[in-house]
């Protein structure tokens, strides 16, 4: 018995995580502690609610509502999305008044009537924690992506809430190029709207049709994150094509040059001017060769992590990092690069401060980062 709990002893001194925790190092020796919270099918976003527990959405069209202790429940009131590739069921954000209004936004990809074509569309809905079961009620569709196209790719279609209370999205190129740089569509453009969908008579556009008018920025590729800082600036980020993904301070009336210009080739490998060769294009504050495939991002402002307030944290999809950039007024540094091997779907600040990251894919982990005691 003493042998025994000599050996508990040692094996307790030896070991200081926890049970379940993990370390990450990043490439400069900054140490972080993992824990997973709970696993998922094909995660693709998430949101804290006010009393610290979080929706989470699966792009084959659930969503959860999941408990500090890592405890799931479906939400009902889901409806069938266009479930395949880069499409399903995407972003969940919560209305900035949202313990008035209980509006809860959500992102996902539809079929036309025709079956053939798929577009991205914005609803919101009433959710409230004090109902059972929970379920998703008083839905009403906002914003349908105009044109709808064949293919499955580049939807983008996150959203975030500005300082002045305006609803902006992410509408992808859907892989068609071209049309970014197009006043009479959606796609490869950064939109502005009220939050009930309707369009603000100060968007830089007014006087190009009714839907140009919803524009804020145009000449994008496929935007997946997107964030405001503490002085209120939107910064979004978007896969390049072979490599020369980017991230952008975006400007209001700025064309972004995809796909007339970028700092990544086709993937065909014919190559595309770079930024510098044309000025007249709005150039990305920084750019990655090769590609991280950045998907999941947050402007971390709490003081867990004392050091990275007012940086970016970005995740990474083909590079399985979380890349931490510094942010410096109207300027952008990558800082260190955290790595283990999964791909990152999702990163969000809790409302503690700590980071919460999203695996991608069947089994992808929720997991609670903090720093390394």
């Amino acid at each position: 018995m003493c042998f025994i709990i000599r050996l508990l002893i040692i094996i307790t001194i030896a070991s200081p995580v926890m049970a379940g925790e993990f370390p990450i190092e990043g490439t400069k020796g900054t140490k972080l502690s993992a824990v997973q919270v709970a696993t998922f099918d094909e995660p693709w976003a998430m949101t804290f609610l006010p009393d610290g527990t979080l929706l989470v959405t699966e792009k084959r069209g659930v969503l959860w509502h999941v408990t500090n202790d890592g405890s799931k429940t479906e939400v009902q009131g889901l409806w069938k999305v266009a479930y395949g590739g880069q499409g399903g069921l995407g972003d969940v954000v919560l209305h900035p008044d949202y313990v008035r209004n209980s509006w809860v936004y959500l992102s996902y990809a539809e079929r036309a009537d025709d079956d053939a074509t798929i577009g991205a569309v914005v609803v919101r809905a009433r959710f409230d924690l004090k109902n059972r079961p929970l379920t998703l009620a008083s839905v009403e569709k906002l914003w349908v992506q105009e044109p709808k196209v064949t293919g499955k790719g580049h939807y983008s279609h996150r959203i975030a809430f500005g300082p002045d209370g305006k609803m902006f999205i992410t509408s992808g190129d859907r892989q068609k190029l071209t049309p970014a740089q197009n006043f009479d569509g959606h796609l490869g453009k950064v939109l502005r709207l009220n939050d009930d969908g309707t369009v603000p008579n100060d968007n830089p556009w007014q006087d190009r049709g009714e839907i140009a008018a919803q524009f804020w920025t145009i000449g994008h590729r496929n935007m997946l994150g997107i964030d405001f800082d503490a002085n209120g600036r939107l910064w979004v980020h978007e896969m390049g094509p072979r490599h020369g993904d980017e991230l952008n301070l975006i400007i209001a009336g700025k064309n972004y040059g995809w796909p007339i210009v970028s700092n990544g080739d086709h993937y065909s490998g014919v190559p595309i001017p770079d930024h510098d060769t044309r000025p007249e294009f709005e150039a990305p504050r920084k750019f990655w060769v090769p590609s991280i495939a950045p998907s999941g991002f947050v402007i971390y402002d709490s003081d867990m992590f004392a050091d990275w307030k007012g940086s970016a944290v970005i995740g990474g999809l083909i590079s399985k990092a979380l890349i931490h950039v510094n942010l410096k007024g109207d300027t952008a540094e990558e800082a260190e690069r955290f790595k283990w091997g999964e791909r990152i779907r999702e990163v969000e600040q809790g409302p503690e401060g700590a980071l919460y990251v999203l695996e991608d894919g069947s089994g992808g982990r929720l997991l609670k980062l903090t720093p390394s005691r």
